[in-house]
């Protein structure tokens, strides 16, 4: 689902070649019914935006996002064991990517992560190393766990 908006004194300003779903005039001219909604991306995008507000907005989630990935940065920044490749200032609150010491450890490191009902800790495959995913929906609880077993990780193979 995309959500366009578009000022008033732009519309009607479409290339000859640009296709008839990005001409906003025609788009605005059809009370934005020209093509069919995606009704259950809506549906869905509404489901998000109610749970959202409940808890408390986006300044709240802001906060409980910058709280999580303290967390796990903070632990991080205080051991020697793991790594984190990305500089402060273009770290993501959403993707938190590390490297473990050894290359050789990846697997043993993800096998007992998913004994812990750890998953998708695998990096992206042209980068390596882990990456931890710590999205809106994830409690801070999750994050604590995952600290807790790289700890654990760490004093066996450190």
């Amino acid at each position: 689902m995309t959500i366009v908006i578009v000022r008033d004194d732009l519309i009607g300003q479409a290339s000859p070649h640009c296709p008839s779903a990005f001409d906003y005039k025609l788009v605005a001219d059809n009370d934005s019914m020209y093509n069919t909604p995606p009704t259950y991306a809506i549906y869905i995008a509404g489901l998000v935006l109610e749970w959202i507000e409940a808890q408390g907005g986006l300044p709240a989630m802001e906060a409980h996002n910058k709280k999580k990935a303290a967390v796990l940065y903070d632990f991080l920044d205080g051991t020697t064991f793991y790594k984190c490749p990305v500089a402060r200032e273009d770290r993501s609150l959403m993707n938190v990517a590390f490297r473990l010491p050894d290359e050789k450890l990846d697997a043993a490191f993800l096998e007992g992560a998913k004994e812990r009902h750890m998953v998708q800790l695998k990096g992206h495959r042209s980068v390596g190393g882990m990456r931890a995913s710590i999205y809106n929906a994830m409690p801070i609880e999750g994050v604590r766990a995952l600290v807790a077993y790289m700890k654990e990780f760490e004093a066996r193979h450190g």
